[in-house]
């Protein structure tokens, strides 16, 4: 699988850019001091400050201070209110502040949408998860090791096909890639130029060669493109206004939004903003804000999108280990993540040039998305293990202190 560490020994900051690190760090759960701060609104007139959200902006604030340029975040309780937070600078040239609950791109958050999507077509019996791949994509996956009549439709969902990777291939330079369009098709050739990782069903390893070709079964079986499936069946259904899996050559972030921030040196940040993700496409091209995320990851778990046994489906998992948590596990497309304070979220992650999220719901109900706008080998020098895992985890603590904080 790919990891924190692993990734930076690759080539590619855009491999692991899609790669999440699974699981949530420990942290503590003490309590911040409650200050009463006080904010003002456009007529300069000053107000005091809602107190939970300055106690979120307290838990981002560690996240800025470490050279990232800004984060957002989001916490939805189980009741359905919402505090949102930001913190930092939205553009490092003007100094414009951060739109809160802003647009950002979401990565490997991208999966669990698509993961839906999957769900939902074997519910109507278009698909079935323990089928062949090759019944849906006849002779399409072909190569050493490779062998779609092998690999199961559930073996794409929860990362055990032993698929090869291709995004080290693809994008080894995300600045050299912005402005390059490249088809689902050309992708899924790159990777199977390399031999499989293991034997269909053997292994957990978390590979974006999955969901690129769960994106082309989607497209097969209903005859549509998959932007188009995923705005009627997640985005539609749930009123979302800011969520979106951008058309064939769309490069812009549609609504308000921070700037993206990535770096051929650490801390030498550039805006990457405009982008092309065609690369990413259904493993992690999607755009959404922290509020809308929070709402799709509610809406799974309580039904609207999915059905019981959909959701008991997903939440079967293999044991998926990582550097920054050993006890976590992949379902399909979701994460169970133990937490610091005890009982298990569900989630995801996703990095992508520009953006660094994570997010999850605990086990009340209480939905937390935060994100940040530039990767941790943007920030930090890639060669040093320990500052690397030590970057990733300020945003996981930050999460796992806001879950067991509800």
């Amino acid at each position: 699988m790919t990891t924190p560490t692993t990734r930076r020994r690759t080539t590619l900051a855009a491999s692991g850019a899609l790669a999440l690190a699974l699981g949530l760090g420990a942290c503590t759960t003490d309590p911040l001091p409650e200050l009463a701060g006080t904010s003002a609104d456009a007529t300069g007139v000053t107000e005091p400050q809602d107190p939970a959200q300055q106690r979120l902006e307290e838990r981002l604030q560690p996240i800025v201070d470490a050279g990232y340029p800004a984060a957002l975040a989001s916490v939805t309780s189980p009741d359905g209110t919402r505090v949102d937070a930001a913190v930092g600078t939205g553009d490092l040239a003007t100094g414009a502040p951060v739109p809160v609950d802003g647009e950002v791109r979401v990565g490997s958050n991208t999966k669990p949408v698509v993961a839906v999507v999957v769900l939902q077509l074997v519910e109507e019996g278009l698909v079935a998860l323990d089928e062949p791949v090759e019944t849906y994509l006849p002779g399409l996956l072909r190569g050493d090791g490779v062998d779609g009549t092998a690999i199961t439709v559930r073996d794409l969902l929860k990362h055990t096909s032993g698929l090869p990777e291709y995004t080290a291939a693809v994008a080894a330079d995300p600045f050299t890639v912005r402005d390059r369009w490249i088809s689902p098709r050309d992708m899924l050739d790159v990777a199977l130029e390399e031999p499989a990782t293991a034997a269909p069903g053997e292994a957990f390893a978390y590979t974006n060669t999955n969901y690129l070709t769960l994106g082309l079964l989607v497209e097969r079986v209903t005859q549509r493109p998959l932007h188009e499936q995923v705005d009627e069946r997640v985005v539609a259904p749930l009123g979302l206004e800011h969520t979106y899996l951008p058309a064939p050559g769309e490069r812009d972030v549609r609504g308000e939004h921070p700037l993206g921030y990535h770096a051929q040196e650490a801390g030498e940040l550039e805006d990457i903003t405009a982008m092309d993700t065609s690369w990413a496409w259904a493993a992690g091209a999607l755009v959404s804000t922290p509020s809308e995320m929070n709402a799709i990851m509610r809406a799974v778990l309580d039904g609207t999108l999915l059905s019981e046994a959909s959701t008991a489906e997903m939440q079967r998992t293999v044991p998926a280990p990582d550097e920054l948590y050993p006890e976590a596990a992949y379902g399909l497309g979701w994460q169970a993540l133990p937490l610091s304070c005890g009982g298990v979220a569900w989630g995801h992650g996703g990095d992508i040039p520009g953006t660094h999220t994570r997010n999850a719901v605990g086990p009340d109900g209480t939905a937390v998305t935060i994100a940040v706008t530039a990767l941790p080998f943007a920030v930090v020098d890639a060669e040093d293990d320990e500052a690397l895992l030590d970057s990733y985890r300020l945003a996981i603590d930050a999460l796992d202190a806001a879950l067991c904080e509800a």
